[in-house]
């Protein structure tokens, strides 16, 4: 086993009526369940906010979704509140292949700190877990496809590369927000960082 499969956040809440929708975010999840047999492991992240949490513009009085601020590990986009613990808009899209996945991994349910990343949590010490699980599977070579690519996507495919997997973003299988050119600055990041983008 080598290869694995890693889907970040298609849920609800990321795909068009939900709370923080990508356009076209439900646009993919045909090509990604296709992907899936591809693989030797399938991995899914689920953003599984708790509803008071810090990146909340609602839980900053006077804050505008969108507006960034300042945490103790450095800025914070405030988003609408979105994937809240136990919601309709946390649960993966209804047409993900969920039962092929052997791992689901939630990130962002501490309060006070966001979690891009499937690897670390925006303070970029605090561990998921996640690389010692494909590493103890012997996995080496990791592919990423999901929501959104400028932000969840982008940090966990940097992440891999900085931890010395092999790390490759199919961007016809990820949908971005683009906030303020966040796109190409998350595309220019990712090469910098070793991601192979296909």
């Amino acid at each position: 086993m080598t290869q694995a499969l890693i889907v970040i956040d298609l849920q609800t809440d990321f795909c068009p009526g939900g709370r923080l929708a990508v356009a076209g975010g439900d646009e993919v999840v045909e090509a990604v369940n296709a992907m899936m047999a591809g693989h030797d492991a399938v991995v899914l992240t689920q953003d599984w906010h708790p509803a008071d949490h810090a990146s909340f513009a609602g839980n900053h009085p006077g804050a505008a979704p969108f507006s960034v601020t300042q945490m103790p590990y450095g800025p914070q986009v405030l988003w609408p509140a979105h994937c809240v613990i136990g919601t309709p808009g946390a649960a993966f899209h209804p047409r993900l292949d969920v039962d092929r996945a052997d791992l689901i991994l939630r990130k962002g349910f501490r309060a006070g700190i966001d979690s891009y990343s499937a690897f670390f949590e925006n303070d970029r010490t605090t561990a998921t877990g996640l690389a010692g699980y494909l590493r103890d599977r012997g996995v080496t070579d990791l592919t990423f496809v999901g929501l959104a690519l400028d932000f969840c996507v982008a940090w966990s495919a940097m992440d891999a590369a900085r931890l010395g997997f092999r790390a490759r973003v199919v961007e016809d299988a990820c949908r971005a927000i683009d906030l303020d050119g966040s796109l190409d600055a998350a595309r220019t990041a990712m090469r910098a960082a070793g991601v192979v983008l296909a």
